[in-house]
């Protein structure tokens, strides 16, 4: 969307002085077009599929620092590592988005969108993109955003209200796993979503299962668990470096052992749901499942 040099100082809140050489920058790299004429800015016309590959080393350097900085110490010490450097959820939920916008988010959003759900409930929600897309798809529906991290719950309200949707939008701190003792944030949902924090649940087996059957206890007739996440070290063309590093670093820095594809739908038929579909998406080694109430 074209943009004028105020409208950029305002949204950035930077003064023009400062603004006008860095717009000025992004016109001579390429990512930004300039019309002398009306003053207007805008992106070039590859500015989506650049951001889309950005968002991958944005991902591996921003979203996991910590295993960068202190590579030696996780590969001596993980457990101990792990318990004094960990991830900022924050920078964890921004630096997907750039990822999602392509990798998962169009897979996810017309999966749901088709269905028409009056409430939407977001587990692992981040910093609320994908439901804020899905309130304005869908304008007579409310949503639930949950999330372990207060820095990305924080940014999910934030962004609820620059978008205008924060009276649909309703933004809980808490973990997914809280859900088996007061499962209040699911009640009456038509659909739930999980993206990309189920593997996490899955690593204590009782509690997974757990959630699972909660989520289908609460969910209404008809509706569906709609859960976006990945499976280890696939080698097919195109999707086997980016899954061997996901898989690699899950496991040796996080203790994250992603269940394989067939496993992942079984866990879900355990759960008691009827119908579970599996489909590739975009992003390497990423799988749209929905399971059925």
């Amino acid at each position: 969307m074209p943009f004028t040099l105020a409208e950029a100082t305002t949204a950035a809140d930077v003064a023009e002085a400062r603004i006008l050489p860095f717009l000025r920058a992004t016109v001579a790299a390429g990512l930004l077009e300039h019309d002398a004429g009306t003053g207007l800015f805008a992106p070039c016309a590859e500015f989506a599929a650049r951001r889309y590959e950005a968002g991958y080393l944005s991902w591996s350097l921003n979203a996991n620092r910590p295993y960068i900085d202190h590579a030696v110490q996780f590969l001596r010490e993980p457990e101990a590592a792990g318990g004094q450097h960990q991830r900022d959820g924050r920078r964890v939920a921004v630096s997907s988005r750039w990822i999602g916008s392509r990798g998962f988010y169009p897979g996810v959003l017309s999966e749901i969108i088709h269905r028409k759900p009056r409430r939407i409930v977001d587990l692992g929600a981040g910093a609320g993109a994908l439901l804020i897309r899905l309130l304005t798809e869908l304008p007579n529906s409310t949503a639930v955003a949950l999330d372990l991290s207060s820095g990305a719950c924080a940014e999910a309200e934030h962004a609820g209200r620059r978008a205008q949707v924060d009276d649909r939008l309703t933004v809980v701190n808490r973990s997914v796993e809280t859900l088996v003792n007061d499962p209040g944030p699911l009640a009456g949902a038509d659909i739930v979503h999980a993206g990309f924090v189920m593997h996490d649940v899955a690593q204590t087996p009782e509690v997974f299962a757990g959630v699972l059957r909660t989520c289908r206890e609460q969910l209404s007739d008809g509706g569906c668990l709609v859960v976006t996440d990945a499976v280890p070290y696939v080698n097919t063309p195109g999707e086997r470096a980016f899954s061997a590093l996901f898989s690699y670093l899950h496991e040796s820095s996080m203790g994250v052992r992603l269940p394989a594809e067939e496993q992942w739908c079984e866990l879900f038929r355990q759960a008691g749901f009827s119908d579970v579909t599996s489909t590739p998406l975009p992003m390497p080694g990423s799988r749209l499942f929905v399971a059925t109430r």
